[in-house]
């Protein structure tokens, strides 16, 4: 509901309807008082000249006093919100000609009193921020509560961000950061660790047996590399000799290298491993050829992908596992949570320390953004329409303010009556 005033329009809730009712209820009464000390002065004059008693004379007094004092409070409360009648009278409508100053005052009166550092540190310190915080977060249903809206914030980011976006990011995060790390050095150290643990044996093992099982199985394909490989002079049945001695001899080596751990051939595996692992730590080329290789890899499209599809792998799990209520991520992330509320509610130096993070943060916020604090309030009350700014006012303090009206008529008749009465007994 709309309501116009001095050519503005304002708009109106209904609880600002209900406050307008209750100003213009409150403003009859103090009327009536004024209205009433009226009557009974007219009255008592009137009395008075048809010669009623003296008794008259109190109450004229009174009734006198009580409408000076009715009509000087309506005209202070008046011009806090407009100028009384219309006259352009000095220091009145107080509330739209020095708005700006208000909202100055107001802002500073804000930051001297509520945006210092010594009390924001005092409240809070009363406040016991983290017991609080920390015994409500211990509770269950609180700490589902805390994962359901982590989970939301969660998604709302994954649904803003652009996964070509986060893909090409992510990418060049990854690319960057292993690019700008030397791997030579560290791989050697794992790769000579791996050696002198005999942990590569399993592999050589592995790939031992299989190449066995290979040259067993497919022994016409050794026949025919080695046919093939004979010069055109020779005879066949002697290249046919020959490759299956050559076959034989593979599959004996293969055997003895497989059932023997102490093999020449494997001594010499392990031989090699060791001199690699070396060289890659303290050889400056092969350092050189390892990094180039790095680099190489990384430069491939292919990784690219890879590491593109990684994204979207993790982002479908977490949309799915912020959306399951149920699921494993989601409660795990529930019990992190109560579980911190425990430590917090209980662990006095856990505490402390929060207290301080706490407190320090808020003090560093207020000090170096009191200006800008106390200078939003300001700017906001200036901004104010003045005629909207003075009805708004009213509304919230106006009911009150009759209260002044109403004993000022009140005091003013016994101020009055007690003057008259000091009158009469000194003469």
């Amino acid at each position: 509901m709309d309501q116009h005033a001095s050519g503005a329009t304002v708009s109106w809730t209904t609880s600002d309807l209900e406050k307008a009712r209750g100003v213009r209820g409150m403003k009859t009464i103090a009327a009536g008082f004024l209205l009433f000390a009226t009557v009974v002065f007219v009255l008592t004059r009137w009395l008075e000249s048809r010669g009623a008693g003296a008794w008259t004379g109190y109450v004229q007094a009174a009734a006198e006093a009580g409408m000076v004092g009715a009509m000087a409070d309506w005209f202070a409360v008046t011009a806090l919100f407009r100028r009384p009648l219309g006259l352009p009278i000095p220091h009145t409508a107080i509330i739209p000609t020095r708005k700006d100053a208000l909202g100055t005052s107001l802002g500073e009166f804000v930051g001297d009193n509520f945006l210092s550092d010594a009390v924001v540190r005092r409240r809070l310190a009363m406040m016991a921020v983290s017991r609080r915080f920390g015994a409500w977060l211990a509770e269950e249903k609180h700490a589902r509560r805390v994962t359901a809206e982590l989970s939301a914030l969660a998604r709302a980011a994954l649904a803003i961000l652009r996964d070509d976006d986060v893909r090409a990011v992510f990418a060049q995060a990854i690319t960057r950061r292993v690019s700008a790390r030397q791997v030579a050095q560290p791989m050697g150290a794992l790769l000579g660790r791996v050696v002198a643990d005999g942990g590569h044996h399993g592999l050589v093992d592995l790939v031992v047996a299989k190449a066995h099982t290979w040259l067993v199985g497919n022994r016409e394909a050794v026949l025919r590399v080695v046919s093939e490989e004979s010069p055109d002079w020779s005879p066949g049945f002697l290249d046919r000799t020959v490759a299956n001695k050559v076959h034989r001899e593979l599959v004996r080596f293969a055997a003895a290298v497989r059932d023997d751990p102490r093999h020449p051939a494997r001594l010499a595996v392990d031989a090699f491993l060791t001199d690699t692992a070396d060289d890659m730590q303290h050889d400056p080329r092969m350092i050189a050829q390892v990094e180039q290789l790095r680099d190489r890899t990384l430069a491939h499209p292919q990784v690219h992908e890879l590491i593109a599809s990684v994204w979207t792998a993790a982002r479908g799990i977490l949309v799915e596992a912020t959306e399951d209520p149920d699921s494993e991520l989601r409660e795990r992330a529930t019990e992190a949570v109560r579980a911190f509320g425990e430590r917090l509610a209980h662990d006095a130096r856990m505490r402390d320390k929060v207290d301080a993070w706490v407190a320090d943060g808020a003090a560093y916020v207020v000090s170096r953004y009191q200006s800008e604090i106390t200078a939003l309030i300001s700017d906001t009350v200036r901004a104010w329409d003045p005629d909207e700014t003075s009805r708004k006012v009213e509304l919230h303090v106006g009911r009150d303010l009759q209260f002044i009206r109403i004993n000022g008529t009140v005091v003013g008749a016994l101020v009055g009556l007690a003057i008259h009465t000091v009158g009469e007994l000194l003469l």
